[in-house]
């Protein structure tokens, strides 16, 4: 495709989370050339970095590694990862897109046998870890990694030691000199399945995350959680490595609020139900308090609910707490609110404190003609060639996305067929 296999007839998918995974595998399946776009070093998007997901709570090594064995058996689907779309030109049947992929500094000749990080002295921010730990400055972006080619940093292979290097590889794998290369495919349809980010807790001022150490977000919370983690599945505060026994979940952290996102992200109430399970799995004694607005178990997880409802152990307030203080002394985070229930006051001080932080599209600065968006900055299908799948489109939990980007994948080739017409 990028390597000169592209046809007018090639549908392009953008992204390659579980929704771009899907829509790619479902058209390819059915015998189209599909060419899959992803700006990171891995497939797999923020399902790679759950500890587990709905609806069966599996870890994401099970859904992801089967369609890893999908993609490596279809000949059909050609991959770009460290790729992003600078331009979209044309019109639906005809397009041009043109791509940027950015160096990874290793070659695909790379066969993942790890000598070159074994024998690296750097070290550098986890970002798969949103940097809550370090890891060397070249590796394997994750322990289950697709493609399982590893990846230098970009900072470090300006290095000495990156030139070094070099010489430890058996297959002449790294390339600390490789340079960003764009290429130019004509496409015929486009599936935009970019996916979503967490919203920025630090802009959530009373909240005080990133001044107090011990208030963490449900994304990070499931880093601490996988045993593939940066404490290796320990729930532990990030202050002082001490055991997180008592736990507060604030539902909607910037959500549902004019001033942060408008919006329910769907997930939230769910994951973090699913946490405090986490939590009490692993310390029976824990005491979890849960501090929400309303609580939304949406589709078939309403039994999901009921039965962490029935966990003596997790106590409900309804209530959308006013701020968050630190004892200095502790390192304890105090959640300061009134319970719109009973109209007490409350500051009440834990070990833990998460965050519940929604659901952003991943969406800004698309270089295509025509793409529109709501009000909330997800893509609104036009019909012209160019469809939203998964949450670039809506806030969506992974079953959902799942279906969306199969409803996508049928209108890429129902646009493919328009544009042979």
């Amino acid at each position: 495709m990028a390597d000169g296999r592209a046809t007018s007839q090639t549908i392009l998918v953008v992204g390659g989370g579980m929704s771009g995974l899907t829509a790619a595998l479902e058209a390819a399946e059915v015998g189209h050339e599909v060419l899959l776009l992803e700006k990171n070093p891995y497939l797999g998007g923020r399902v790679a970095q759950l500890n587990k997901y709905f609806p069966k709570l599996c870890t994401p090594a099970c859904g992801l590694e089967i369609n890893f064995q999908r993609i490596r058996n279809n000949p059909r689907i050609s991959v770009l990862t460290m790729a992003e779309v600078e331009e979209i030109t044309g019109q639906e049947g005809d397009f041009r897109v043109r791509i940027r992929q950015n160096p990874r500094f290793v070659s695909e000749k790379c066969t993942g046998c790890g000598d070159c990080s074994k024998a690296c002295e750097t070290q550098v921010d986890d970002p798969f870890n949103f940097n809550l730990g370090k890891v060397k400055a070249i590796r394997s972006a994750y322990e289950s990694a697709y493609p399982h080619h590893y990846i230098m940093d970009a900072d470090f292979a300006k290095s000495d030691e990156a030139k070094k290097l070099v010489s430890v590889c058996k297959v002449g794998a790294i390339e600390p000199e490789m340079t960003s290369k764009t290429v130019e495919v004509p496409v015929t349809s486009i599936v935009w399945a970019t996916g979503w980010q967490p919203y920025d807790a630090e802009k959530i001022h009373p909240y005080g995350f990133g001044r107090f150490a011990n208030v963490t977000t449900n994304m990070r919370f499931e880093r601490l959680a996988s045993r593939f983690g940066p404490t290796g599945g320990k729930l532990v505060r990030p202050s002082d490595g001490k055991e997180a026994r008592r736990v507060a979940f604030i539902q909607c952290a910037g959500s549902r609020d004019h001033n942060h996102l408008a919006y329910c992200s769907r997930i939230c109430c769910l994951a973090s139900m699913k946490q405090a399970t986490y939590v009490r799995e692993q310390y029976p004694d824990a005491e979890v308090t849960i501090y929400y607005i309303d609580l939304r178990a949406m589709d078939r997880y309403e039994g999901f609910q009921k039965k962490v409802e029935k966990d003596p152990g997790i106590r409900w307030i309804k209530s959308k707490p006013a701020r968050i203080d630190e004892d200095a002394a502790t390192g304890n985070p105090i959640v300061i609110g009134e319970n719109t229930l009973t109209g007490i006051r409350y500051a009440d001080a834990y070990d833990l404190v998460v965050l519940a932080t929604g659901m952003q599209p991943s969406v800004d600065n698309v270089p295509a003609q025509g793409m529109q968006y709501d009000d909330y900055r997800f893509v609104v299908n036009q019909g012209n060639g160019i469809i939203a799948s998964g949450c670039s489109a809506s806030p969506l939990d992974v079953a959902s996305a799942v279906q969306s980007s199969t409803a996508a994948s049928l209108k890429a080739i129902q646009s493919m067929a328009k544009g042979k017409g």
